[in-house]
């Protein structure tokens, strides 16, 4: 069954209700070397939102804070009507050891700045962005829930972290009170499913929705390489700064041109792009709630809401798994192995459904 950015999904074990697919705004501003200038941003805004588009991804530090400041602009006369996530963490000013990190000075200054660039009272998501592995996770839970009981923050969620750290962030705020985690933002498509080793299914056991970001990978999953970009160069322009930043983060290699391949292939039989085939995939996953997409352009947007869209055929899935596929790992693979079912269960027939 197709989807629109009207059929609405709670997030996590919220009541929070969100568009299957977030606008990301790490486009808005030119300051990073490519992006939308302001008019050419709320153009994208425009359309999301007129489309039924209701879930906004930000961060504080996202093109130096034009992101954020054309957000205020944006939604000045609907804010109400949206749900505004944000981020913190990341360093607001160089030198300044204390203007980024989890802590509650870092989370208090940067909810501020926030607040006031996105010319609103409240924050309806706020995500940590990078894990720092130094604050105490009680520091951040509580710092988290005291913004909570402000009214500044009304939903709490988390980025970039360990299964285990956010596992137990979860069981902690459950016995203390504390606001609880909704939702975990992770780098995840076909290219990358290393999370599916320990956090997507963490996620189902404690409650958080999934909002992956980069799922096209960088570009790589749209058709924008080849394998000459492998030994490439980048040149001055947007674009080239671009791919030369993902192909720095190691997202072009045979493998992952491999992949594009087969996306490639489906979507000329499922007559669809390969950006709409690749986001589409995403969506197949039941802990997703919303990947977030990001447009420098109108086309782009559209064509990437097209992916609401999008159905496969079994083969076509069984396609795209088989050659994205990783190696879960130990314990992974041990405990999936028919010898260890055999040991815990015997010949019991024992359904799954986790």
């Amino acid at each position: 069954m197709s989807l629109s950015l009207d059929t609405y999904r709670l997030l996590g074990r919220s009541g929070l209700r969100v568009s299957p697919l977030a606008l990301g705004t790490a486009t808005f501003g030119t300051e990073w070397g490519w992006g939308a200038e302001q008019d050419d941003a709320r153009k994208l805004f425009d359309l999301y939102v007129e489309r039924g588009g209701n879930f906004i991804d930000t961060a504080s530090t996202y093109t130096d804070g034009s992101s954020e400041r054309m957000l205020g602009e944006f939604t000045r006369d609907n804010r109400d009507n949206l749900v505004l996530a944000t981020k913190y963490t990341a360093q607001r000013r160089p030198g300044d050891p204390n203007s980024g990190g989890a802590h509650r000075k870092s989370l208090l200054a940067s909810v501020e700045t926030s607040l006031r660039r996105l010319n609103t009272d409240y924050i309806d998501l706020l995500f940590l962005h990078v894990w720092d592995f130094t604050t105490p996770v009680e520091e951040i839970l509580r710092g988290m829930d005291d913004l909570v009981r402000q009214g500044k923050v009304l939903y709490v969620a988390m980025s970039n972290a360990p299964a285990w750290e956010i596992s137990r962030m979860q069981a902690i705020a459950d016995l203390r009170g504390w606001s609880p985690l909704v939702a975990l933002q992770i780098e995840y498509s076909l290219i990358n499913r290393g999370g599916e080793r320990d956090l997507i299914p963490m996620t189902r056991a404690m409650g958080l929705g999934v909002t992956p970001y980069s799922p096209l990978g960088g570009g790589v999953l749209s058709g924008k390489y080849s394998r000459a970009d492998l030994t490439a160069t980048g040149a001055d322009s947007g674009e080239s700064n671009r791919k030369s930043f993902n192909a720095g983060l190691g997202m072009v290699t045979e493998r992952t041109l491999a992949i594009a391949d087969v996306v490639r292939e489906v979507a000329a039989e499922v007559e669809r792009t390969p950006a709409q085939v690749a986001l589409a995939w995403t969506l197949q996953n039941p802990a997703v709630t919303a990947p977030v997409i990001g447009a420098r352009t109108p086309e782009q947007l559209l064509g990437n809401l097209g992916a609401l869209e999008v159905g496969f055929a079994a083969d076509q899935l069984a396609r795209l798994d088989k050659v994205s596929a990783i190696d879960l790992g130990y314990p992974h693979d041990l405990l999936a192995s028919d010898h260890i079912r055999t040991v815990t269960a015997g010949d019991l027939k024992i359904e799954t459904r986790r």
